[in-house]
């Protein structure tokens, strides 16, 4: 059926990770642009004729060849779509878009890690360097999920500022919140096992943990054949294997409880574009350790531990307090609950919309 937007989830996984979440979190504050969402699977609470499925084998998933998949048919398949749809503005949460069609489009760019962390001849590198330029350059806007991104995008490829809108994320204010439940003596890591994530650094400071106290840590996230087994001998290695626990993807209820039941968040992350899990613990109750340089401070405020991601000596010293100073760990939950107010799902909603709405209104 006709639309005025149509929403590109091409990407979106059915265990939500960062990036889907950000987009699923949307979709209630974009019912008023009249749109229709490309997914490749049924969207909960949504109807079905505002719905249109596209292949299930273009996601993360699949791994590299399923990026390459989802980025030919961006190229040779959406365009066709868009056309079919007769909306005026194709919206893709991601920074993926038909390129010298004269499609209009907005994109959304989280980060610009790659650029920063990984290999030179890395795929993703690659991708960020020869491939997402075109995509900024024949934007019609582009939203940025914090301050520290849309100054990379600035500094990488001289983006005009009044072509970026700096949008916050916001957590899921009915999922994560604060259950009373008694916390227990381990540290939580959340995330994917990427080098980026500095969980290696993590596990070397859990190492120099005081081992009467008995703590343990957990790593959360997708099992990684890259990078898992490597941390798993790192511990091993160390003398704390048995105490550090690797755990694959929870479901959203294993993971509230998870937050509300650990001493700590422990996110030194060496660069985010945002850093949602920041929130999603301060919403818990959760005291936060996380890396004092990209967009993390911009997230915490000072109701986190912000500690040199570098140094190993830091990560340690802020864990320690955290576990032998019940007072401090209270002092962030509160300063946490407060921080994490300033994050609405509905700001983050209608600022993408008023984005989304103007966009739409350049083209009529």
């Amino acid at each position: 059926m006709p639309t005025d937007l149509l929403v590109n989830l091409a990407y979106c996984l059915p265990q939500p990770t960062g990036t889907t979440t950000y987009a699923l979190n949307l979709l209630p504050y974009l019912t008023a642009l009249q749109p229709c969402y490309l997914s490749p699977y049924p969207l909960a609470d949504l109807p079905s004729h505002l719905q249109q499925p596209v292949p299930h084998d273009m996601t993360a998933a699949r791994g590299l060849q399923g990026h390459l998949k989802r980025l030919w048919w961006t190229q040779t398949q959406l365009p066709q779509l868009f056309r079919q749809s007769q909306a005026s503005l194709l919206f893709s949460p991601l920074p993926e878009a038909p390129l010298g069609q004269g499609i209009p489009y907005v994109v959304t760019v989280h980060d610009l890690i790659p650029l920063r962390c990984f290999r030179p001849w890395a795929p993703l590198r690659l991708y960020c360097r020869y491939y997402l330029p075109q995509i900024l350059a024949q934007a019609r806007h582009i939203i940025c999920n914090s301050t520290a991104t849309a100054n990379d995008l600035m500094r990488f490829f001289q983006v005009p500022a009044q072509r970026l809108s700096a949008i916050p994320l916001a957590h899921d204010t009915n999922r994560f919140r604060w259950l009373n439940l008694e916390p227990q003596n381990y540290f939580l890591c959340l995330g994917r096992c990427a080098p980026y994530k500095n969980w290696g650094r993590v596990v070397a400071a859990f190492a120099q943990l005081p081992r009467h106290r008995n703590y343990e840590l957990w790593l959360v996230g997708p099992y990684d054949a890259r990078h898992t087994p490597r941390l798993q001998a790192q511990a091993q290695a160390l003398g704390v294997g048995h105490r550090v626990r690797v755990l694959n993807y929870l479901s959203e209820g294993e993971l509230v409880q998870a937050l509300n039941r650990a001493l700590a968040l422990v996110f030194p992350s060496l660069w985010e574009g945002f850093g949602l899990p920041i929130l999603e613990a301060m919403a818990c109750g959760t005291a936060v350790i996380t890396s004092n340089l990209a967009s993390m401070p911009e997230v915490a405020g000072e109701a986190a531990l912000l500690v040199d991601p570098y140094r190993v000596e830091a990560i340690a010293q802020a864990m320690e307090r955290i576990g032998s100073e019940p007072g401090l760990r209270s002092q962030l939950q509160r300063a946490g609950f407060e921080r994490a107010k300033h994050f609405s799902p509905q700001r983050t909603g209608e600022a993408t919309v008023a984005v989304l709405s103007q966009a739409m209104a350049q083209g009529s």
